[in-house]
């Protein structure tokens, strides 16, 4: 692969702080009350969800200038979840693509399963973590 950017990003640990190296975020980190934690802080989990999110919808975007439809209207929402699994821990993620009726039926459908091919996150996840797309 050649790289085009590089983003960098320091953390130490579920309850510290997360800076990039560039400055641009430098957020607090706090477990959610689910795991036990104040949530006084963001957490891993939102913060993929929200890279996943917004690289789905650009890739959205890029795929579907290719197919000829506007995608002014589509909303993407990423849920991450964690939970134990057999080595631990694990994620899942649910992609949840809203789109206009315009896209309703088989043109969304297909849409959305291209996006999901193209989008680099969805290639890193693949084959790693259970990722279900849910078409609204």
């Amino acid at each position: 692969m050649d790289a085009l950017y590089t983003a960098a990003a320091t953390a130490n640990g579920r309850e510290g702080r997360a800076v990039s190296s560039d400055g641009q975020i430098d957020l607090a980190l706090a477990l959610p009350p689910a795991l036990g934690g104040d949530g006084k802080g963001t957490n891993p989990e939102q913060l993929f969800a929200a890279g996943y999110a917004a690289c789905f919808a650009s890739a959205m975007s890029s795929v579907a200038r290719e197919m000829k439809v506007d995608t002014k209207d589509v909303s993407v929402t990423a849920e991450v979840s964690i939970g134990k699994d057999d080595s631990g821990f694990g994620l899942a993620v649910v992609m949840r693509v809203e789109l206009p009726e315009a896209l309703e039926g088989e043109t969304g459908r297909r849409l959305a399963e291209a996006t999901h091919a193209y989008c680099p996150y969805s290639k890193a996840t693949r084959g790693n973590i259970d990722v279900e797309l849910v078409i609204e």
